[in-house]
């Protein structure tokens, strides 16, 4: 599994309240989590994101990698 790097886009599973998957971009890097800027979400799950301030943690191992960092 390739590790993760700040500024790639992955999709976190849900979790919690969180109804749907959510899409974003890794801002910052834990030992065993991720925290994503949320961009991208389901309507339904639009309050909790506002609650939330469009970030959450999620363990590296559900944050599915999407698109790596442009270098």
């Amino acid at each position: 599994m390739a590790e993760h790097q700040v500024g790639d886009y992955v999709k976190g599973k849900k979790f919690g309240s969180f109804e749907h998957d959510f899409e974003g971009e890794i801002e910052k890097i834990y030992e065993n989590s991720v925290l994503i800027h949320i961009l991208s979400y389901n309507d339904e799950d639009r309050i909790l994101v506002g609650e939330l301030n469009n970030r959450a943690i999620v363990r590296k191992a559900d944050a599915e990698p999407l698109k790596a960092k442009a270098e």
